[in-house]
């Protein structure tokens, strides 16, 4: 075959540069196509990462009955709460009691002059009795047996409770309007038993009584009930939906570590903007209280029935901060490199402290650099299925399996560290 001529050569260098620019524009082509669904990927699982959260309060809330008591349970000894509800018993018992009755337990011969002291008292007679009648519901609401009827009738109220939130539904727990409420009927009867053994005999004739007490008031209650109806259906699997979009999209990324780094954090931020979400719904939640309805009862009950929403979004946040350093600290980058280093150099310095002071490994420190990269993932899939296991992480048992992992990652780096053999003595001098 004979040599090909100058421009020859001219010509070939041209096409294979043509080529190259062509298969560079195809790739520059399928790399902006695969980044473009990344990002489409990633930010539908953002959004519905703090819709998961949502999704999987409402599952836990209405699903689990000893999850529901045991998240309600602690109302029962807050004081705005049992003031609440004793205010409540009150007006229901007070409005059943007629103070002229009282005069049937009066001798015949002294009602006239009882009749004459009642009118002469007026007003005054209805608030003694009524803060009499006050009095011992708050007993009631103090102790133990309230405690009591406040679980028992939560736990049978659990699957009213479920049908309120999810349409409709009768029982102890209800939705009427714009209002979920709570048949307290069991502690006025408590309160009225207390009333006859203080020898207010007349309770004895108040009629069973079945009184509401509001845990939520909302104009948008409606709204409200067809939305956590839906997230409730959805329950769990909305979370992993969410972590199936946000990985696929870093898969698909062209620069995968960076997307993992942005992705977690951002999932951080939408769930940490959950959180800030649910305390400013709060402040317009009370505000907008009819007025007969008490704020630091119905704060209480907000704050109790979200506790466990906030626990979750901390604990999201948190893993959303631990993921973005892991990925960030495993690259390239100069910093992370030098946060690398200052780890490294640290856990040799107390090897080398070690050494000096006699310590030997023996055979483990052999075996650990053999093995060291298996060992590292075995040590981090441990942490991870710590963490799956976990009935309800929060944030600091997030923070609590990341601490533990270091120090389990710097036992190996310091066990699996090169021995410094001994100074060698110093020659003594004549």
């Amino acid at each position: 075959m004979a040599p090909m001529g100058p421009a020859e050569q001219t010509e070939l260098a041209r096409l294979r540069g043509r080529v190259a620019e062509l298969e560079a524009e195809r790739g520059g082509r399928r790399h902006r196509g695969r980044s473009f669904l990344a990002v489409v990927l990633i930010v539908i699982g953002c959004i519905l990462a703090p819709l998961g959260l949502v999704a999987s309060w409402a599952a836990d809330t209405v699903g689990d009955t000893d999850r529901y008591v045991g998240t309600v349970a602690p109302l029962a000894s807050d004081p705005d709460i049992q003031n609440a509800v004793a205010t409540r018993a009150t007006n229901e018992i007070m409005s059943r009691i007629d103070l002229k009755s009282l005069l049937s337990e009066v001798p015949t011969d002294d009602r006239p002059l009882v009749e004459k002291s009642l009118g002469k008292l007026g007003d005054s007679l209805e608030g003694a009795v009524r803060s009499f009648v006050h009095d011992k519901a708050q007993g009631v609401v103090s102790s133990d047996a309230f405690e009591n009827i406040w679980e028992q009738t939560n736990r049978k109220a659990h699957s009213s409770l479920k049908k309120a939130l999810t349409g409709s539904g009768d029982g102890s727990v209800k939705v009427e309007g714009d209002t979920v409420t709570l048949d307290i009927g069991p502690l006025v009867d408590q309160v009225k038993q207390r009333l006859v053994d203080s020898g207010l005999t007349v309770a004895e004739r108040i009629p069973e009584v079945h009184t509401d007490f509001t845990l939520v008031t909302n104009d948008n209650i409606g709204k409200v009930k067809t939305y956590l109806r839906l997230l409730q259906v959805m329950g769990n699997w909305l979370p992993v939906l969410a972590l199936v979009l946000v990985a696929a999209g870093v898969l698909l990324s062209v620069r995968r570590r960076r997307s993992l780094v942005a992705t977690a954090l951002a999932v951080a931020v939408s769930c940490g903007l959950l959180g800030i979400g649910l305390r400013v719904f709060r402040v317009i939640y009370l505000d907008r209280l009819p007025a007969g309805v008490s704020q630091d009862a119905a704060a209480a009950v907000y704050d109790t029935m979200t506790h466990s929403m906030f626990t979750m979004v901390r604990m999201v946040v948190a893993l959303g901060v631990v993921v973005a350093l892991g990925a960030w600290l495993t690259g390239r980058g100069r910093r992370a490199g030098l946060v690398r280093g200052l780890w490294i150099s640290g856990i040799d310095a107390a090897r080398l402290t070690a050494d000096r002071a006699g310590f030997r490994t023996g055979p483990v420190g052999p075996f650990v650099r053999r093995y060291r990269t298996w060992i590292v993932w075995i040590l981090i899939a441990g942490a991870l299925l710590v963490y799956l296991l976990w009935s309800y992480p929060t944030g600091w048992v997030v923070v609590g399996i990341v601490l533990c992992l270091l120090f389990l990652l710097a036992v190996v780096e310091f066990l699996g560290a090169e021995s410094t053999p001994p100074d060698p003595p110093t020659p003594a001098t004549v």
